[in-house]
């Protein structure tokens, strides 16, 4: 279902955007990376957090980032990443296809400014055996993103 509400999103839209499907698991970094050829942090990850306001957010950030709680708090006060059932049943995609596109509710994605430094990215199309692959500012603007800054800084991951 979820890989189709994918489709549907594009379609939409007019995006001309092939989604890649293959017979592997991208379930996790590790695997979507080494099946697409590409090194970690051109996978983008979308993660699900609710805010402690009661509010549920997306944030899309790259593979290998890690959220540095003090720029999280700044920019969204305290939050909890949420469970495997509750993404799913909110987004409509299986934890592993989890992204910001064809959503089944209205979230508010926010998108990591780490994903800037790379040409494209592949984050998940619904499913655990599919992605796309697509510039980050393409990304920000039709998921209406909003660009944030809370992953830590890339020397920090180089050096973890």
């Amino acid at each position: 279902m979820s890989l189709q509400s994918v489709r549907a999103f594009f379609a939409e839209r007019q995006l001309d955007i092939p989604i890649i499907e293959l017979d592997t698991s991208t379930a996790t970094v590790a695997l979507a990376a080494e099946a697409h050829g590409v090194e970690p942090g051109r996978i983008a990850k979308t993660l699900a957090f609710r805010l402690a306001d009661g509010r549920v957010v997306l944030l899309v950030a790259r593979g290998d980032a890690r959220i540095d709680n003090r720029k999280f708090k700044d920019a969204f006060g305290k939050g909890r990443m949420l469970p495997a059932e509750e993404v799913h049943q909110l987004t409509g995609h299986p934890v592993g296809g989890v992204c910001p596109f064809g959503l089944a509710q209205a979230l508010p994605v926010f998108v990591d400014s780490s994903l800037q430094i790379y040409d494209e990215v592949l984050p998940a199309a619904g499913d655990v055996h599919t992605a796309v692959r697509i510039s980050p500012t393409l990304l920000a603007e039709v998921v209406a993103g909003e660009w944030v800054d809370v992953c830590q800084e890339a020397a920090t991951l180089a050096s973890v």
